[in-house]
């Protein structure tokens, strides 16, 4: 089965150095890659920018492509276009817009949502409050219309012709950022892990942002944790269509798989359930080595 992720890219994982517990550090995690013949990750912290991290696995292992991200939670600025310029100018080529700050995503977790778990992340948001450290949730929208922050950072990713994720904002956010993302030129949008309980997306929503040309992202760790079954991944997958999907796995948890082991289980599932190897290697390569071009 690892032949289903031959130069393969996991542009969603979760390693360490980082605030949080990981299973593996970014050396280790570029020896799996190479030891796999995947071709390469994006390092992805919900703090800081990754990009130095990316260039120094770079120059160990010039057989593995890491590639530097940043998130915009309030621990880079937010919605911070500064920030966004230099993560571009440091390598970065992907911006998630906010996740663990994000009002939406606060809002389900802290008061009981369906498909609730507490995340580790939420104990860094309680210890903060209960320390009197300002770290305010994040909305992008104001009155209904976005924030002017927001479309100078899509600006900058535009220009640099860098990725775009909408990680854990609300629908309407979502739709809101995507149409304004195509509409000022940015050519690379991911909508993150379309089948999660705080981001889930319906197929109509789906084949909707697609017409902007956004690529939906289908992680391992939420089927393999329970939070949707794999036969609606499935469906979704096969209403996209290979084209529109690429497969990541957001693992790096202590109690989890390594990353490379989670993208071959996901692969494998993909193959015993009809999906041609063709298909499974544009979604798991093919297609994210587009985005990080």
């Amino acid at each position: 089965m690892k032949d289903l992720v031959k130069g393969a890219y996991d542009l969603h994982i979760h390693s360490a150095p980082d605030i949080l517990p990981r299973l593996m550090d970014d050396i280790e995690m570029a020896q799996r890659i190479i030891a796999c013949d995947m071709a390469g990750y994006v390092i992805k912290s919900h703090y800081f920018c990754t990009a130095e991290r990316a260039a120094l696995i770079n120059t160990l292992f010039p057989q593995c492509h890491a590639v530097g991200a940043i998130t915009l939670n309030s621990s880079v600025g937010g919605i911070n276009p500064a920030a966004v310029e230099m993560a571009a100018r440091a390598g970065a080529k992907m911006v998630w817009f906010p996740t663990s700050d994000s009002r939406h995503e606060q809002d389900h977790v802290f008061n009981g949502g369906p498909g609730t778990k507490m995340p580790y992340w939420a104990q860094i948001v309680i210890q903060l409050k209960e320390e009197g450290i300002s770290n305010p949730v994040i909305d992008i929208l104001e009155n209904g219309r976005l924030i002017d922050a927001v479309y100078e950072v899509i600006d900058i990713i535009a220009k640099k012709d860098i990725i775009l994720a909408t990680s854990h904002i609300s629908h309407k956010e979502a739709f809101a950022l995507v149409k304004a993302a195509h509409e000022r030129g940015v050519k690379k949008i991911i909508i993150t892990h379309v089948d999660f309980p705080t981001t889930f997306y319906t197929v109509d929503e789906q084949l909707e942002l697609a017409k902007y040309g956004a690529i939906m992202e289908h992680c391992y760790t939420t089927w393999a944790t329970g939070k949707v079954q794999l036969e609606t991944a499935l469906e979704q997958i096969r209403s996209l269509g290979a084209d529109r999907v690429i497969i990541s796995t957001d693992l790096g948890q202590k109690n989890a798989l390594y990353p490379d082991e989670g993208l071959t289980a996901y692969a494998a599932k993909l193959c015993e359930h009809g999906f041609t190897a063709a298909d499974i290697h544009k979604m798991v390569a093919d297609n994210p080595a587009a985005l990080i071009a």
